[in-house]
């Protein structure tokens, strides 16, 4: 080895197999290749390369997550068929459930009528009549036969409409009992079928 003018030695050209003269860092980085703060060569190729696997897999996976970020005009057309074909099947069971559920809410109204009806007889020794209506489970009436024992608050809080939001048709004494109570349904006139069918209290299960 060569000893250089300051009195240091340093790694001769001879020694490291070259002629041109050596670069400052590269005589330290070869003569100290772990000295502080100063990177060997073969850290900073390391580095570099682990620096260009990384953008490889980031474009890698940019690119994949384009490719899937939209839909075709095809799937698009699929998928509006298959709702299309559930919204067919579905809404008009949905539609009948509802029809049915407003018909079983009539029948317990209706229910709920019969048992305040049975109440004022039992306290006043009759059914109120046609004229009176079943407002006299409400309010005492003010004409026709007037009650003796008529209850304080009445015998129902308030009267109920048919879930269709029409009043209730009572008579009495009527065709199949003491009193006939009846829902017209959803067309608010007697007979019809289906949403259309009268609830009646003679029948109601």
């Amino acid at each position: 080895m060569e000893s250089e003018g300051n009195g240091t030695s340093a790694p001769s050209r001879k020694y490291l197999g070259i002629r041109a003269p050596l670069h400052p860092l590269l005589l330290r980085s070869a003569s100290s290749p772990y000295s502080p703060g100063t990177p060997s060569l073969a850290r900073l190729a390391g580095a570099a390369h682990r620096r260009s696997r990384c953008f490889k897999l980031f474009a890698r996976r940019y690119t994949r997550l384009r490719g899937r970020s939209g839909f075709t005009l095809i799937e698009i057309m699929v998928v509006i068929v298959i709702l299309g074909l559930l919204a067919a099947l579905v809404v008009p069971k949905l539609i009948g459930r509802t029809e049915e559920a407003k018909k079983t809410q009539a029948r317990i109204q209706i229910k709920n009528i019969e048992q305040a009806l049975g109440l004022f007889k039992l306290d006043n020794g009759f059914y109120p009549a046609t004229e009176q209506g079943i407002e006299a489970l409400i309010r005492i009436p003010d004409a026709g036969r007037v009650p003796k024992n008529y209850r304080k608050d009445g015998y129902m809080d308030r009267l109920p409409k048919d879930p269709w939001g029409n009043p209730y048709v009572y008579v009495s004494p009527g065709s199949h009992g003491d009193y006939d109570i009846s829902s017209y349904g959803a067309d608010g006139a007697p007979g019809g079928e289906g949403e259309d069918g009268d609830i009646n209290s003679w029948d109601a299960q």
